[in-house]
């Protein structure tokens, strides 16, 4: 049991790594570590293969609701979203007791945005 609580104290280490970061710090999604399990840390995002990027970005930047899938704004938002979580992903993996990053839909930050996810 002890070991459960270990894995908990090291996600929030790495929570505070990434809250430390000023770029990931300005975006208006927070990425969190959920879990780090056998060198697999778990953490969370906006969007999924459940979830586009595109609603979540119209949750992030409500002035993006009127935008077309493919207008600029939208593609840009798009392309710093994708740069942002890879940023997450980065500082993350970077840590030796890190294999990999796997990705979970951030259903109860959707939620509290009135979006469910089935």
């Amino acid at each position: 049991m002890w070991w459960l609580l270990s894995l908990d104290y090291r996600a929030a280490e790495l929570n505070d790594l990434l809250a430390a970061d000023e770029e990931l710090a300005a975006y208006p999604y927070q990425f969190q570590v959920l879990s780090l399990d056998n060198g697999i840390a778990r953490m969370s995002s906006p969007r999924s293969a459940q979830m586009s990027a595109i609603q979540g970005l119209r949750i992030l930047f409500p002035q993006l609701n009127d935008a077309s899938a493919d207008s600029e704004e939208m593609m840009a938002a798009q392309e710093k979203l994708a740069q942002t979580q890879s940023r997450a992903a980065g500082l993350v993996s970077a840590e030796a007791d890190v294999k990999r990053v796997v990705w979970v839909l951030d259903e109860a930050w959707l939620g509290s945005h009135g979006v469910y996810v089935q």
